[in-house]
C-alpha cells in the first residue's frame, strides 16, 4: 500500500507518495480545487492511505477523501512537537506527513459527522455573538462612568426599563449622544440575533438525549450541556475519564524528572468555549449541590488562596462525571429523603466519586 502525505490549501496541494518500503515514489503539486486532486489520486494503480494536517475545513476534506482511501487527520499541535525544523515549506511538510503515516506514528484527531461539526460551529457562533454583546454593554457602562453618571448595577440596566432610561439620559455633547444611540441599536440587534441562535440550539438540544441527561446535574444549563455533548460526541472514543479532562485542557501541565515532579498551570488545550462554560457550571453547582460544594471545599481546604485552584479542579471533576453519564446513560439519581441532610443524589463515577443533587433550571449567562 502506498502512503501519501498532503499539505492542504484552498487551491493548492503538495503531495508526497511513499512506497511499501518508505521510499519516495513521487512528489507533485496540484493546482486547483478538490476534484482535480481526487482525479490525480484515482490514477494511482495501488491502494493508498492519506494523511494531512487538521486545519480550517478539515472535516470537508475528510468527507471528500474517505470514499477513495483510508484517511488519517494529524493533530497540528503535536506535529509541531515532532518536527521542529527551521526549513518549512509545503513540499517538506507533505514529506513529513507521509513519513509519519508510513511509520504509523500519526497523532490523529477525531473527525465528527457533518451534523456534529455544524452543531459545534453554531455553538461557537453563539459565543462570538455573546462576546460582542458583552463588549457593547461594557462600552455603554464606560460611557456613563466617563461622565460621572451613576447607573443601575447588575442586569437591571439591560432590562426594558433600564434601556429606556439609557436612551433618555442626558449627555454633555452631541457626539456622546450619537455614540450612545448607536451602541443601544447594536445591543438590540445583537440581543435579537442571540435569541434567534438560542432558539435553534434549543431545538437541537431537545432532540439530543445526551443534553437532556447532562441537564439533570445541578448547575448545568442547556448551553453547558450541549457544548459538552457536542465536543465529546462519541463517549466511547475515550478509554478513561482522565482523558476527557486532558481533552478539555483542565489538567495541569507537568515537568517530571526524577526525583522532582513539577505541576504548573492547566494546559488550556481543546475548546476554550467548553472550558469557560464548565467553570461557570462549577460555580452554579457549588451553590446548588452539597456534594459539589464538598468537593470544592476539600480541594480548597483552609487556604483561601486555593479558591481558583479548587474551582478548576471542580470543573475537571464535573466534566469527568458528565463523561461517565454519557457513557453509561445513567441520570442524576436523587437519594431517599433524610431527616438531617435533606435530599441528595449519588451516581458512581469511573474515578470513584459521586454526583448528587437536583436539576438546575437556570442557565449560565454572561456578566457585562
Amino acid at each position: 500500500m502506498l502512503t501519501i502525505g498532503l499539505d492542504v490549501h484552498q487551491r493548492f496541494f503538495a503531495v508526497c507518495i511513499l512506497d511499501v518500503n518508505g521510499e519516495r515514489v513521487k512528489e507533485l503539486q496540484v493546482r486547483g480545487r478538490w476534484p482535480k486532486l481526487i482525479e490525480q489520486l484515482k490514477q494511482l494503480a495501488e491502494p493508498f492511505a492519506i494523511c494531512y494536517e487538521a486545519s480550517c475545513g478539515y472535516g470537508h476534506v475528510y468527507d471528500q477523501l474517505t470514499p477513495i482511501a483510508r484517511v488519517l487527520v494529524a493533530h497540528p499541535g503535536q506535529l509541531r512537537l515532532i518536527f521542529r525544523s527551521k526549513k518549512k515549506n509545503d513540499r517538506v511538510d507533505a514529506r513529513k506527513l507521509a513519513t509519519l503515516l508510513y511509520l504509523d506514528q500519526v497523532p490523529t484527531v477525531h473527525v465528527p459527522r457533518v451534523d456534529v461539526r455544524s452543531w459545534r460551529s453554531f455553538i461557537e457562533f453563539r459565543r462570538r455573538l455573546v462576546d460582542k454583546r458583552t463588549r457593547v454593554k461594557n462600552s455603554l457602562r464606560a460611557l456613563l462612568r466617563g461622565h460621572g453618571i451613576a447607573a443601575a448595577g447588575g442586569k437591571r440596566l439591560w432590562t426594558k426599563k433600564g434601556r429606556a432610561w439609557l436612551g433618555e439620559v442626558e449627555l454633555p455633547t452631541s457626539q456622546m449622544v450619537v455614540q450612545r444611540d448607536l451602541l443601544l441599536d447594536e445591543l438590540e440587534h445583537l440581543s435579537k440575533n442571540v435569541s434567534r441562535v438560542e432558539r435553534e440550539l434549543n431545538a437541537r438540544a431537545r432532540s439530543e438525549a445526551g443534553v437532556c441527561l447532562l441537564r439533570t446535574i445541578p448547575g448545568v444549563g442547556p448551553r453547558t450541556a450541549e457544548a459538552v455533548a457536542a465536543y465529546i460526541d462519541d463517549a466511547t472514543r475515550f478509554a478513561r475519564s482522565k482523558q476527557v479532562g486532558s481533552y478539555f485542557g483542565l489538567v495541569p501541565s507537568q515537568d517530571q524528572t526524577f526525583p522532582r515532579n513539577r505541576l504548573g498551570h492547566i494546559t488550556r488545550e481543546g475548546p476554550a468555549t467548553v472550558r469557560k462554560l464548565l467553570v461557570e457550571a462549577a460555580w452554579q453547582g457549588i451553590r446548588r449541590s452539597a456534594r459539589i460544594q464538598a468537593h470544592f471545599a476539600q480541594v480548597r481546604g483552609d487556604d483561601p488562596q486555593r479558591k481558583k485552584i479548587a474551582l478548576i479542579a471542580t470543573a475537571h471533576w464535573l466534566v469527568r462525571v458528565m463523561y461517565t453519564m454519557l457513557r453509561t446513560g445513567e441520570t442524576w439519581r436523587p437519594e431517599p429523603q433524610r431527616p438531617t441532610s435533606g435530599t441528595e443524589g449519588t451516581l458512581a463515577t469511573e474515578g470513584g466519586g459521586e454526583v448528587e443533587g437536583e436539576r438546575a433550571a437556570a442557565d449560565q449567562r454572561e456578566v457585562a
